[in-house]
């Protein structure tokens, strides 16, 4: 019997990968007075509803997934995080 769950997919540029979006969001803060930030990495958030027999089985077919399509994995890093719908 399958279920469906929630997968959050966080994508953020890996170490040493420029990041202008997260350097402009560090500056603008700092010129609001939040001067205690001392770097800020942007990305994205992408949640899919996926029917699967288990969590763990969610859980890999989402990480195929990111690495064949959703994720870049030469310069992106990604993490995973199921969850069972109905538990919501």
């Amino acid at each position: 019997m399958t279920e469906n769950y929630l997968a959050d997919v966080q994508i953020t540029p890996r170490a040493g990968i420029l990041d202008p979006v997260g350097e402009t969001i560090a500056s603008a803060l700092g010129n609001l007075g939040y001067e205690d930030v001392r770097s800020v990495r942007a990305g994205r958030l992408i949640r899919l509803e996926v029917e699967a027999e288990t969590a763990q089985a969610a859980q890999t077919a989402v990480e195929s997934m990111c690495e064949e399509l959703i994720a870049n994995p030469i310069i992106e890093d990604y993490l995973v995080t199921v969850r069972d719908v109905e538990k919501l």
